[in-house]
């Protein structure tokens, strides 16, 4: 049990070490966190329900989820091939494809769950 225990210690800090690295490394992540920030407070200031914080966390996460194996990805093609090689490029292509989709994705959906309230508590708040 004790070797049990220990083996998962590790596997979390191997985890929390890939976060950090993605974090330390990668310009774009802090955009991406500065956003959920964002919408994390303004769902908060809108008071969302259930669905709608799921939908938005689930979003959320498939950005993040995108980022970072897209990190994965370009560490695995640099080590793979490190000179400049057309189908190393087509996978990095490929996999910063996936962010911008994943983005784009979070940003209809983010629209779709904040625009409504957000929009009527503006105008409420101009209105006075």
């Amino acid at each position: 049990m004790r070797d049990f225990i220990t083996t998962r210690i590790k596997s979390f800090g191997h985890a929390f070490a890939g976060w950090a690295y993605v974090l330390r490394t990668q310009r774009n992540t802090w955009i991406h966190a500065l956003i959920s920030i964002a919408v994390f407070i303004v769902g908060l200031w809108l008071r969302l329900g259930r669905l709608e914080w799921g939908l938005i966390i689930i979003s959320g996460t498939l950005v993040w989820l995108a980022e970072f194996l897209n990190t994965a990805l370009e560490a695995i093609v640099d080590l793979a091939s490190p000179e400049q090689h057309p189908l190393a490029k087509v996978g990095k292509d490929v996999g910063a494809a996936a962010v911008l989709i994943a983005a784009l994705a979070a940003v209809l959906i983010g629209l779709l769950v904040l625009g409504p309230p957000l929009w009527e508590r503006l105008i409420n708040l101009l209105t006075y």
